[in-house]
C-alpha cells in the first residue's frame, strides 16, 4: 500500500512525496505535492497503474487499443527489424485510426468486420487486408488473450475479402539481354548479373562481401543481410542494420567460373580488401540531369486566366510565373532559363543529393536512379529488381533441376514456396530456345555439380524430366551466345566457347566440363548409366 511522506522544502513549507510499490516490490515515487491530498490521490493512481499491469486484473482490458499496441506489445514482441519498422507503419496508417481509442475488452468481432469495410471503403487492395489482419491484428490480439488483456480473440474467424493470386513474372533470357544493356555502367551490370546468377535477395546481394566468395573454388558463402531501416527503427539511429538472411537460412553454392572472373577483376580494379563490399554505393559528382522530351513544343494556345482574369502563351516564362501553369511545357521553359543562368555563372550550380549510408546501396536510390530508367529503355513493364530471383529459380527448374536443391539454393524454409514457380515452367518449355541465353549458361550446372570437376552424376540424370531431357538432347541450352549440342559439341559465342565432353555412345563415362558442357555431363552421365 502506498502513503504519503512529509518533509520541509528550503522555503520553509511542508511538502508531500508520494510512494507506492511497482510490480517487483520495489518503492517508487509518484511525485511531490504541496498537498498530502494531492499526494495520496497519486500514489493511488500509481497503483492503479500497477494493479492494471498485473495478470487476472480486469481493469487490464481498460487500456486502450493504441496504449496496449505502441507502448507495450509492438516494442517487446519479437520481429525481425525489417519486419518491425513495416509492423509499425501499418499500424499507424491502418489500425490506430480505427481500433486506437477503442479499450481492448471492448473489441468485438462485429467491430472486426467494421474495420474491414473502413479498409474498402479507402480503397485499400485485398492483400493489404489480408496482412494488416492475418498477419499484425491477429499477432496482436493472439498476445492480449494471452496476456489476459482480453477474454476473446475478436479477429479468430473473421473473413476477408479474396486475394487474387498473383502471377509471378518470368523473364526471358532476350528481355535480360535488353535490360542488361540498358544499365548505365559496369558496376550495376556486374550487380544485376551476380543476382540473376544467384538468386540472391538485395538484402543479401548487398552484403556481400569480398571474404564471401572464394575464387578458388567458385564458392559463394551468404551468412548475412543487410535491411534498409527510419534511424528511430535502428537500434544506434543508423541506416542500415546487418542481420542474419531471412528464415536464418544460412547457405553456400557454386557461382559460375564468367561471374566469378568478372567479379575478381572488379575486386582488383577497386582495389577491395576481404571486408569491403563488393557493390557500393557511389555518389553522384553532379546534380542529375532531367532530360525533356523533343516532342513537348509549346503548345499552340493560352493558360487558363488567373485571378486577375488575365491569360498567357504555353511554354513562356510569363506563363510559368504570372499564370502558375506547371503544364510540360511551362516547366520545360523554366527548367531551360535556369540551366542557362547556371551556364553563364549567374547562380551557382546545384549541389549534388548524395544519399545518408555507410556504403550499402540504398534499395530506393538504386530503383529510382539505375532500375526504372533501365527497365523504361528495354520497354519491360514493371518488373522489379526481385523478379530476377523468380527467373533464376524458374530457369533453373525448367532445365531439370531437382525441387529440394533449388530450395536450398534459394534459401526458402519451406519446399512449399519453391513449389510455387513450377507453374510458369510449361509456359518456359515452350519458348526454351529464348529462354535459355548468355545469363543462364552455368547457373543449370553449377547447381547440380556432382564432384569437384563438374561431374554431372547418374542420379540427377535420371531425376531430368523427359521434357528437360529432350531439351537438352536437341542443344536448346545456349551458352556464351552460341549453341551447344550433346555428345561434345562446342559452342562459341561472343563472351567464349563450351565444352562438353561426354560422349553419346555406350561407354562413354566422361561427362566433365565447365559450365558451358550441361548438355555433354548429361549425355555421359545417361550413357554410364
Amino acid at each position: 500500500m502506498g502513503f504519503a511522506r512529509k518533509r520541509i522544502g528550503r522555503d520553509g513549507k511542508p511538502r508531500y512525496t508520494a510512494y507506492y510499490l511497482d510490480i517487483r516490490g520495489q518503492e517508487r515515487s509518484a511525485g511531490t505535492f504541496s498537498s498530502k491530498k494531492d499526494a495520496n490521490d497519486a500514489w493511488k493512481a500509481a497503483e492503479a497503474e500497477v494493479r492494471a499491469g498485473r495478470q487476472g486484473d480486469p481493469g487490464r482490458g481498460r487500456q486502450t487499443f493504441e496504449v496496449y499496441v505502441l507502448e507495450k506489445w509492438l516494442p517487446h514482441h519479437l520481429l525481425e527489424p525489417g519486419v518491425r519498422s513495416n509492423y509499425g507503419g501499418q499500424i499507424q496508417k491502418h489500425l490506430i485510426p480505427f481500433f486506437g481509442p477503442m479499450k481492448m475488452r471492448d473489441i468485438m468481432p462485429e467491430h472486426v468486420r467494421q474495420w474491414i469495410t473502413y479498409m474498402q471503403d479507402k480503397e485499400a487492395s485485398a492483400r493489404t487486408i489480408q496482412y494488416c489482419k492475418g498477419s499484425i491484428l491477429n499477432a496482436i490480439f493472439t498476445t492480449a488473450l494471452e496476456d489476459e488483456v482480453v477474454t476473446i480473440h475478436p479477429s479468430r474467424g473473421v473473413k476477408i475479402p479474396p486475394v487474387p493470386d498473383k502471377p509471378r513474372h518470368i523473364i526471358t533470357a532476350n528481355q535480360f539481354d535488353l535490360l542488361y544493356q540498358a544499365l548505365p555502367d559496369t558496376d550495376a551490370q556486374l550487380l544485376i548479373e551476380t543476382a540473376i546468377e544467384s538468386g540472391l535477395r538485395w538484402g543479401e546481394l548487398t552484403e556481400l562481401r569480398v571474404r564471401d566468395l572464394d575464387f578458388a573454388t567458385r564458392i559463394l558463402t551468404v551468412s548475412r543481410a543487410v535491411v534498409e531501416l527510419s534511424p528511430q527503427d535502428h537500434p544506434e539511429g543508423a541506416r542500415f542494420l546487418v542481420k542474419h538472411p531471412k528464415d536464418n537460412e544460412y547457405r553456400r553454392f557454386k557461382l559460375s567460373q564468367q561471374i566469378v572472373r568478372k567479379i575478381e577483376a572488379h575486386v582488383t580494379a577497386n582495389g577491395l580488401g576481404p571486408d569491403d563490399l563488393l557493390f557500393t554505393y557511389q555518389a553522384p559528382s553532379q546534380p542529375r540531369s532531367r532530360p525533356r522530351s523533343p516532342a513537348a513544343a509549346p503548345l499552340a494556345g493560352m493558360t487558363e486566366p488567373n485571378e486577375k482574369g488575365r491569360r498567357y502563351r504555353h511554354g513562356t516564362l510569363t506563363a510559368y510565373n504570372a499564370a502558375r501553369c506547371r503544364c510540360e511545357h511551362c516547366r520545360g521553359a523554366y527548367a531551360t532559363y535556369r540551366a542557362q543562368r547556371r551556364t553563364s555563372g549567374k547562380d551557382e550550380p546545384h549541389t549534388p543529393r548524395a544519399c545518408d549510408t555507410d556504403g550499402h546501396i540504398p534499395a530506393d536510390w538504386f530503383r529510382h536512379q539505375v532500375w526504372y530508367p533501365a527497365r523504361k529503355a528495354a520497354a519491360l513493364g514493371k518488373v522489379r529488381i526481385h523478379d530476377l530471383r523468380h527467373a533464376h529459380a524458374s530457369w533453373l527448374l525448367a532445365g531439370g533441376a531437382d525441387l529440394q536443391v533449388v530450395k536450398e539454393r534459394l534459401g526458402h524454409a519451406s519446399i512449399a514456396t519453391t513449389e510455387k514457380y513450377l507453374h510458369k515452367l510449361s509456359g518456359i518449355a515452350s519458348d526454351g530456345r529464348e529462354a535459355a541465353g548468355r545469363h543462364v549458361r552455368a547457373v543449370l550446372l553449377r547447381a547440380f555439380e556432382g564432384s569437384q570437376h563438374g561431374c554431372l552424376n547418374r542420379r540427377f540424370a535420371r531425376t531430368i524430366p523427359l521434357d528437360a531431357r529432350s531439351a537438352l538432347e536437341t542443344g536448346w541450352i545456349l551458352t556464351g551466345g552460341g549453341q551447344v549440342a550433346a555428345g561434345g559439341s562446342c559452342g562459341r559465342g561472343p563472351y567464349g566457347a563450351g565444352r562438353g565432353c561426354g560422349a553419346a555412345a555406350p561407354g562413354g563415362r566422361d561427362g566433365r566440363g565447365d559450365a558451358a558442357g550441361l548438355a555433354g555431363a548429361a549425355e555421359g552421365a545417361r550413357a554410364e548409366g
